[in-house]
């Protein structure tokens, strides 16, 4: 399973560290193809080039879409990748492209995950990360969470490959909660491509 890795100067590169290991380790059957990031300076890039993987630059939105095509990669991860993918882009690769959202997606429209103490988890549908814990705060939700979702033309929503939930404790910041959700995060996504390896 060839993977293309996309990345920014967002983060700390920690869900593309968490892929790298899980393949060195032998967890995961997979390569990385490129890591892909629209800056030139990036924590990301550094982890890329200490494993000696395969980099590129797409500082264009514009060019993402031929280079992907370049690459032919099985899947496509986003991992704090800023840029709008186009729809072309989506069009182009159904099915493929795997983003990382922090909320709970549910599996229709029209319905809503369930934290595991039986209350509704929070979408927090068209909220970036810390926008989006704050929302959990906010609300008074017991769990924060993220999903592993497959890109559609719809917005935060797609095909859900898996959730992930962390409680809510009374005393919890944004830092607080991302910092431990973040963590769960990392043993989210390798454990999806897992099952896209199977």
């Amino acid at each position: 399973m060839r993977l293309a890795i996309l990345i920014s100067n967002a983060g700390t590169g920690t869900n593309l560290q968490a892929i790298i290991d899980a393949i060195e380790s032998g967890k995961l059957n997979a390569s990385i193809c490129a890591v892909v990031s629209d800056k030139t300076e990036s924590p990301g890039l550094e982890r890329a080039k200490k494993h000696n993987l395969p980099i590129e630059i797409c500082a264009k939105k514009e060019d993402l879409k031929s280079l992907l095509e370049k690459l032919n990669p099985d899947y496509i991860c986003l991992a704090g990748w800023k840029q709008i993918i186009l729809d072309e882009v989506i069009l182009a690769f159904p099915d493929k492209i795997l983003n990382l959202h922090p909320g709970l997606i549910p599996n229709t429209l029209d319905t809503a995950v369930q934290n595991p103490d039986g209350s509704y988890a929070l979408w927090n549908e068209g909220m970036l990360t810390d926008k989006a814990i704050q929302n959990f705060l906010d609300k008074k939700s017991t769990y924060a969470g993220s999903s592993v979702h497959f890109l559609t033309l719809h917005f935060d929503f797609g095909p859900v490959l898996g959730h992930t939930f962390e409680k809510i404790e009374s005393d919890d910041t944004v830092e607080t909660l991302y910092s431990r959700l973040k963590v769960k995060e990392n043993v989210l996504y390798v454990s999806v491509l897992q099952k896209l390896a199977n």
